[in-house]
């Protein structure tokens, strides 16, 4: 009888492409895909760790997992992806039900791993420099509706934040190959997708680590031509990076979503220093109004930290003016997490 393999996974959709590639990796192998953890004989939680309220989630869903295990409705139970990659040994002091480790790497070893477990052994699998990239050979099962889906153009952030702790737990940035994106798209495209989402830490720097120069404008110049793929969605943004020449690709080809998801933080410059940005108020002005006017109904979504260490209340009134001002179309607001092994961590409050 196949080993039943369940998966519930957390975080960022990012984090759904990690899920879906072990899916794929593991029903590939040979194992049976299950819908619900409940009878599984693998569970497997893919969580995050990013923030606070994250971590919150990510260890009340193994303390789930462990109940039912306890009620013999789960055999094993294995953790993945950052809460692991950043608590390993801590994880492994306090939660000794789960039988399983790994990190943000290791996914081609899942066969084994998995193996492993269902033979009773407990497996940790972390290394400390992630360097795992899926490239389009990488089988997939996705989770999403079958009309859109996901594609990875990189991993991992070059970015030093001072709020941040992603670099640490994805490793620097690396971008693949534009054929190999290519190709994962075409083959999406001809499964059904008509949306595709281009995610990354930074998408905008994409190809910089391979061609030494952002590429993201010429990808998205042969994604375009792809047949029946009718939206192509731009997200995780940086507002240091973002060039003319993908300025006016966005603005020129009907197929790419007149939508741009691009994180600002801040506004002040006293603060966007503080948080390690490499941006300004000035450079954030000068892209917002030449994006407003070169792209004429463009949406735009972008993310605010408050409460950063520091922060004024004269400091929060700009920010909450510019957002007034800048009449954004989507907006997320977030309080500030202090997160140990960031460079904020020991900042004065």
């Amino acid at each position: 009888m196949p080993v039943r393999i369940s998966i519930l996974s957390l975080g960022c959709a990012r984090n759904l492409v990690d899920s879906e590639v072990m899916l794929g990796i593991l029903k590939a192998a040979g194992y049976k895909i299950a819908d619900g953890l409940d009878g599984a004989d693998v569970a497997i939680i893919n969580t995050c760790s990013f923030i606070d309220d994250a971590k919150r989630e990510s260890i009340d869903v193994i303390l789930d997992a462990i109940e039912l295990k306890n009620k013999k409705k789960i055999k094993r139970i294995l953790v993945t992806g950052c809460l692991p990659q950043r608590y390993k040994e801590r994880l492994k002091l306090e939660l000794k039900e789960i039988d399983g480790f790994i990190g943000v790497n290791g996914f081609e070893k899942l066969p084994q791993i998995i193996k492993a477990l269902t033979e009773g052994e407990s497996i940790t699998d972390i290394r400390p420099v992630p360097e795992y990239l899926y490239d389009d050979k990488t089988p997939r099962i996705l989770l999403t509706p079958k009309h859109y889906a996901y594609v990875k153009i990189s991993e991992g952030c070059s970015h030093k934040c001072s709020f941040c702790v992603i670099p640490e737990l994805r490793g620097p940035h690396r971008s693949r190959r534009i054929n190999s994106v290519l190709k994962e798209t075409e083959d999406l495209v001809a499964s059904g997708a008509r949306e595709i989402n281009l995610i990354g830490q930074d998408t905008t720097l994409y190809g910089m680590d391979l061609y030494k120069r952002v590429a993201l404008a010429e990808l998205l110049k042969k994604l375009v031509k792809i047949k029946n793929a009718k939206w192509i969605r731009l997200l995780y943004a940086h507002p240091a990076h973002f060039t003319d020449d993908l300025i006016e690709i966005v603005r020129s080809e009907s197929v790419i979503c007149k939508y741009i998801d691009l994180p600002i933080q801040h506004i002040n410059d006293r603060i966007l220093k503080l948080m390690r940005r490499g941006t300004s108020k000035k450079l954030i002005l000068r892209l917002l109004e030449k994006l407003r006017m070169v792209i004429p109904n463009l949406a735009i979504r972008t993310s605010k930290i408050v409460g950063f260490p520091g922060e004024t209340e004269a400091e929060f009134r700009e920010l909450v003016q510019f957002m007034k001002d800048s009449k954004f179309e989507r907006l997320g607001a977030f309080i500030y997490s202090r997160e140990e092994d960031s460079p904020a961590y020991n900042f004065p409050k």
